[in-house]
């Protein structure tokens, strides 16, 4: 992790072309590294979800350079990393696992962590998920326990329950959700550590049973 995490420090300080070029086979090995730990991901985790078997590092890794056209914010490089490894590819907009680096002193999330869930879902998607928490809402929050060590993300959510659905339940907290993800921030010392793959393994593993029930709903939406 040492090449990705110089990489990432030194873009962090310097994001812009001259330095970019002047470092780019420092870039080059980060990128290596994040595509050899991608390939680990993908072996290992479709060996309890099935889902993601055949996917390829392209499919779960990112592209360095912003897309600037649009943004005030006109620095070239992005200072974070990561590998989602999730059904049918990083575009597919369904859940899966990802795990995410970036620089010490970087703002896009704040940590380097385990991402398991689906960040950002459609209307459509959204409305599917809740429909299946209302239902059986005990039924999430027993997939969420089973992740004992990520932390429900409840920092994107309504004031109140979303129209149409049931007002003062047990799982008001779910059904107030516009993204549904569990994180757990590296433990000290795992960050450079050679147990690093095989610790985010065991952990992604631990929700395996959150991402199939959202990616049921995902999949039921796209359907009707």
């Amino acid at each position: 992790m040492k090449d990705v995490m110089t990489f990432l420090n030194g873009v962090l300080v310097n994001n812009n072309r001259p330095w970019f070029q002047d470092n780019k086979d420092l870039y080059q090995k980060a990128q290596n590294k994040i595509y050899a730990m991608a390939e680990l991901l993908i072996s290992g985790i479709s060996k309890f979800d099935s889902s993601i078997r055949n996917l390829s590092v392209s499919d779960c890794t990112y592209r360095i350079y912003r897309d600037i056209r649009f943004s005030y914010d006109k620095r070239p490089y992005k200072t974070h990393m990561g590998i989602y490894v999730c059904p049918y590819g990083k575009k597919s907009g369904l859940a899966g696992y990802y795990l995410h680096f970036e620089g010490d002193e970087a703002e896009y999330i704040g940590c380097n962590g385990l991402f398991t869930g689906l960040w950002n879902p459609d209307k459509d998607t959204l409305k599917s998920i809740r429909e299946d928490i209302s239902y059986d809402g005990n039924a999430f929050e027993e997939a969420i326990k089973k992740a004992a060590n990520f932390t429900l993300d409840t920092s994107n959510s309504l004031t109140k329950n979303p129209k149409d659905f049931p007002k003062d339940t047990p799982y008001d907290y779910l059904l107030r959700l516009k993204q549904y993800n569990l994180v757990q921030k590296l433990p000290d010392g795992m960050l450079y550590s050679d147990k690093l793959i095989d610790w985010a393994l065991e952990e992604f593993k631990t929700s395996l049973e959150f991402n199939n029930m959202l990616n049921k709903a995902a999949l039921f939406a796209r359907e009707n």
